[in-house]
């Protein structure tokens, strides 16, 4: 896939995989974070090595919300 996703486990790729054919643009953050940006939506960030395995479940869930238009819990109730 691209050069920033090396080292990513293949739960990550998938997601990637899905945005992408969502149309989110991908890209990956100074800090190592991986960043989803679409015109219209907020940014999501998720972690390359979440050390959660729920991580990459509510990155997905973030995604979809988004693309349904419903509300995001803000980062400081995360």
């Amino acid at each position: 896939m691209r050069n920033f996703l090396r080292g990513a486990d293949g739960r990550l790729r998938q997601l990637v995989a899905f945005a992408v054919s969502e149309g989110w643009s991908v890209s990956r953050t100074a800090g190592g974070h991986i960043k989803f940006s679409k015109a219209g939506h907020a940014s999501i960030f998720t972690s390359c090595t979440a050390s959660d395995h729920r991580a990459d479940l509510n990155a997905l869930a973030r995604l979809r919300r988004a693309e349904r238009g419903q509300s995001q819990p803000s980062q400081e109730a995360i």
